[in-house]
């Protein structure tokens, strides 16, 4: 993956030689060549030898449209808390006495060279419920960062404060979000020092801006000012309209039935706009004409696959897409904005064979009759007699869309499975549950709340259906979830134990009694409810994990693996699971590493061995 700032392309690199990783540089050029040359920008492992700490690196906020200024943030051991350093692209440098933040989970974004805006960690009473900054500042170059302008601040039972200077090389929209809750939001125009509050729905999200207007998703319907727009539809609106003065909201593109809006992408040449239909990727280009009519480009592509734009050039327009699918290595796509022809630059090494394998989409019943779709990817001779060792992944939550991968989960070394499954005589299955954003805003909201037993009883459906198909049996299935999947495999593995023989649980939340107490855990009561409401823990007591273990059951063996270092999801959900189910005499596996964060893993090696002890776990159970 790589990202255009002018002329340079920049990468993050991880391999033998570098574990913590180098942020490099090369022409397009150079890197359309089978060996580029590459400039280290920035060396983490020898940053993290000079200061005698793992670093782990965590992005950086470069200012458009040049992208020389910089500001890096870094996380030591992987977690969510980082400490921010402003560095100069062009000389590969920290800047001495340049923007430097201590660390906690901040936020902070460029305004122009000389200002930002920053919450951050400022003492007693600046952070939310949830751990977030409540405070927004607008802080000057050279000045004490205890001397920067308070712009804004939030309700402690907030999420979280934000502000963002947007721009479209011609017009710059100043906007303050907080984040009431992970689904909603007040969001704010600054504007000559006044704080306006912007006519939006709470749960609509700005993309963007376009032509000077705002690019607006909208998750619900709304109507406003006599017009009526749907659930999931794109937007172009002028500011000036939400601030109750004269404007006008012209639609984009609206979803149907099978098809949604993944993604819109902002650039001066157009609007490219990712569509997924029945969770496979298409790409389009929405470019506005000077007589106001939209012109829509198909960018052609593979089927069946996951499309993600990863970079745009400001200047040119031109961008970077990557392909994959569940037999189709990851794939860097070159595109022209003149032409919007994808030339293929860089490809994956296969890490398997896929011509052995295909790939087959199928839908179960749920028990409302929701149809649920999931991938099976296997050998194009496996037999359908109930004896496959099979393996599912899913999620189901939070708005995240599984899409096609090479991976065969996210967040996975990319082919592992292909390796250490597939041509093993594995099958590989992806559940398109409910909770989840395969099928847009609606989606996701059918699984929210009290109706989280559905994203369950989707996952248990799936379950069911290998079974009649006959490709698999209960007796040969393992199921693996993470974060939010691993609360999905610990709840149904309680529920219905008899259905599975062995559970990969990562970084999970399980116990649902406690959860908004822990970390970040406040943040997601939008999702999952608050548990010290009586009526909320009530339904929310039927399927917390924790709280259903039986001592009269016999559940499927489990590896669990989590981070101590995981500053989000608290390890603790992982360790009290593991020894309940130890007291009562349940077969556990555990690994926690010490570092990585939510990820769990800061450098490949320790993703390999995390890889290499979850499919040991499976095949020890399901052979």
């Amino acid at each position: 993956m790589v990202t255009q700032r002018g002329k340079w392309l920049y990468n993050f690199w991880q391999d033998k030689q570098h574990p913590r990783g180098i942020y490099r540089k090369t022409t397009l050029r150079q890197f359309k060549k089978a060996n580029p040359k590459w400039q280290t920008v920035l060396d983490m492992d020898a940053y993290s030898n000079q200061r005698e700490k793992n670093y782990d690196y965590h992005g950086m906020a470069c200012l458009p449209p040049k992208g020389l200024d910089c500001l890096v943030f870094l996380s030591p051991s992987g977690g969510d808390a980082i400490e921010v350093r402003e560095f100069d692209l062009e000389k590969h440098e920290f800047i001495e006495g340049g923007y430097s933040l201590p660390l906690a989970k901040s936020r902070i974004s460029w305004i122009d060279k000389d200002t930002v805006y920053v919450g951050t960690d400022f003492g007693i009473g600046s952070m939310t419920d949830s751990g977030y900054p409540r405070i927004i500042k607008q802080w000057k170059r050279g000045t004490p960062l205890a001397e920067a302008k308070t712009l804004y601040t939030a309700d402690k039972n907030s999420m979280s404060a934000t502000a963002m200077r947007l721009k479209d090389g011609q017009s710059e929209i100043d906007i303050i979000n907080e984040t009431t809750s992970f689904w909603s939001s007040h969001k704010y125009q600054l504007q000559d020092n006044k704080i306006t509050t912007l006519q939006l729905p709470a749960n609509a999200i700005i993309s963007g801006i376009y032509q000077g207007k705002l690019v607006v998703s909208l998750k619900k319907d709304w109507e406003f000012n006599h017009q009526k727009f749907i659930q999931g539809e794109i937007l172009l609106i002028d500011i000036a309209l939400l601030r109750g003065e004269k404007g006008s909201i012209e639609s984009i593109i609206k979803p149907d039935d099978k098809s949604i809006i993944e993604t819109v992408d902002t650039s001066k040449k157009g609007l490219l706009i990712t569509i997924l239909e029945d969770v496979k990727a298409k790409l389009y280009r929405y470019h506005k004409k000077k007589n106001g009519k939209w012109k829509i480009q198909n960018i052609p592509f593979p089927d069946n696959g996951a499309l993600s734009v990863t970079s745009v050039d400001d200047e040119t327009g031109d961008f970077f897409v990557q392909f994959e699918s569940f037999i189709t290595p990851p794939s860097l796509y070159h595109v022209k904005s003149t032409n919007l022809r994808p030339e293929l630059i860089k490809q994956q090494a296969e890490s398997f064979d896929g011509s052995k394998f295909k790939v087959e989409q199928y839908f179960s019943q749920s028990n409302d009759g929701t149809k649920i779709p999931y991938f099976v990817v296997m050998n194009k001779n496996t037999e359908f007699n109930g004896n496959n060792p099979t393996h599912i992944f899913s999620y189901g939550g939070f708005r995240n869309s599984l899409t096609p991968s090479y991976s065969g989960s996210y967040e996975a070394l990319s082919g592992a499975y292909g390796k250490l499954w597939l041509e093993r005589g594995g099958v590989f299955v992806l559940a398109n549950i409910r909770g989840g954003g395969e099928y847009g805003p609606a989606c996701h909201e059918a699984a929210l709340l009290k109706n989280r037993h559905k994203a369950f009883e989707d996952f248990e459906s799936v379950a069911r259906d290998l079974f009649k198909r006959k490709i698999t049996s209960a007796q040969h299935l393992g199921i693996e979830g993470r974060s939010n999947g691993g609360l999905l495999v610990t709840a149904t593995m309680t529920r219905h134990p008899e259905l599975y023989s062995a559970v990969v649980c990562g970084a999970p939340l399980i116990d649902m009694k406690r959860y908004n107490k822990l970390l970040a855990g406040a943040s997601w009561m939008g999702e999952y409810g608050n548990p010290d409401e009586a009526d909320m823990w009530e339904y929310i007591k039927t399927y917390s994990p924790y709280q259903n273990v039986k001592s009269d059951h016999k559940y499927p063996s489990i590896f669990f693996y989590t981070s101590t270092r995981d500053d989000r999801v608290h390890p603790g959900h992982a360790r009290k699971m593991a020894a309940k189910l130890l007291d009562l005499g349940n077969d556990v596996d555990y690994y926690e590493n010490i570092e990585g964060g939510h990820h769990g893993f800061s450098t490949n090696e320790q993703l390999a061995h995390r890889l290499a002890l979850s499919y040991s776990h499976l095949w020890s159970h399901l052979k």
